[in-house]
């Protein structure tokens, strides 16, 4: 057997290794525990898009380069988002969690890896609808402040519109989506209103703690990207952040099961991923 090809894996892991080593110590971004085959992909079309020929050359540049670093840190989050995206998520969260929501005085909403926004501004036209967005404060939190400048500038590209409209009208929305946006030019804004209880910010879900108690804590197609530890240290930071009786909500890829937190959980709607925290 010509021992080539292991020479070569065992080659690229070592250059994997030795860059998300760097990108930790040197700017605290950790990705060590992101799952392999994403994140080898990812890197290399960075490493093609910046003129080079390897990972220990992408390595050289990010480190001596923070520009180079932040084009890295866009290619390695996961920015896939649209508004009211899987619409039988937003009505299921309708029916099944803005009761629970309505039984507090006043509710805390965490959108982990919020990305660009538009999942947040698609909770925030839901709550308004429901009477619950008054007393309401969205944390909506994403490793990259790139995209969170867009989400905090509230907008997105008018040839979208058509798709979230019809995404809105699929979840159940009950009134007209212009209602909650103008179009300028090419960009459509949201009315200044719907971002008044949000507050965007970096949080690192591989490093960083806990800082509140939710109600409702929301991370659609996160987990995903990640292996398996660091799975679970997001699965015991999320119940940590939860008060009790309060709902996780996961992508329809995402569970609790196999998870050691299994038994803490109820299952509040299996298809679209709603779980309650029980202990």
């Amino acid at each position: 057997m010509d021992p080539l090809p292991q020479r070569i894996e065992t080659l690229e892991d070592l250059e994997i290794d030795l860059l998300l080593e760097g990108l930790f110590r040197h700017y605290g971004y950790d990705f060590r525990q992101y799952a392999r085959s994403s994140l080898r992909r990812r890197l290399w079309r960075r490493v093609y898009a910046e003129g080079l020929d390897s990972l220990s050359g992408l390595q050289e540049r990010v480190l001596h380069d923070p520009a180079a670093m932040d084009r890295l840190l866009l290619d390695l989050s996961v920015n896939v988002t649209s508004m009211f995206r899987d619409p039988t998520f937003y009505a299921a969260v309708r029916s099944q969690v803005v009761p629970l929501l309505r039984t507090y005085p006043f509710v805390r909403i965490w959108n982990a890896g919020c990305s660009s926004g538009e999942e947040t501004y698609s909770l925030a036209i839901l709550l308004l609808e429901e009477g619950l967005y008054e007393r309401t404060r969205i944390y909506a939190t994403d490793i990259n402040e790139a995209v969170l400048d867009l989400a905090r500038a509230g907008s997105f590209p008018a040839d979208k519109l058509p798709e979230y409209r019809t995404n809105y009208i699929e979840s159940g929305g009950r009134d007209d989506f212009a209602r909650y946006h103008v179009v300028v030019g090419d960009r459509v804004r949201f009315r200044r209103s719907l971002r008044e209880n949000i507050v965007f910010a970096q949080h690192n879900l591989a490093s960083d703690r806990s800082f509140n108690e939710f109600h409702l804590i929301i991370c659609r197609n996160v987990l995903i990207y990640f292996a398996p530890p660091l799975q679970d240290r997001v699965h015991e930071l999320f119940h940590e952040s939860l008060v009790r009786l309060g709902v996780l909500a996961l992508g329809h890829k995402e569970s609790v099961r196999f998870t050691s937190f299994e038994d803490r959980y109820e299952e509040l709607n299996g298809r679209e991923r709603l779980w309650r925290k029980v202990r």
